[in-house]
């Protein structure tokens, strides 16, 4: 199961309608692979050698998936 079908099976919703709503809210909803395919795309660009994320875009995806759970957690 994909996070974006769990997340729409949680929230009861039909299929696309949560992540429509989140992107319409400017928000996005975001895993390793695809915030290092973003990463990838706005900073390698369509002129890169590869069309792949690197290994070094990973790094960098898990780093700031980590900051962001950092910030957007109850802060107690």
């Amino acid at each position: 199961m994909t996070m974006r079908d769990a997340l729409e099976q949680a929230l009861n919703m039909p299929q696309g309608e949560t992540v429509r709503r989140l992107t319409e809210s400017g928000m996005a909803v975001a895993s390793e692979d695809t915030m290092a395919q973003a990463i990838h795309d706005v900073y390698c660009g369509i002129k890169a050698d590869h069309s792949q994320p690197s290994d070094k875009d990973r790094d960098q995806a898990r780093s700031l998936i980590e900051a962001l759970q950092r910030h957007s957690a109850p802060q107690s």
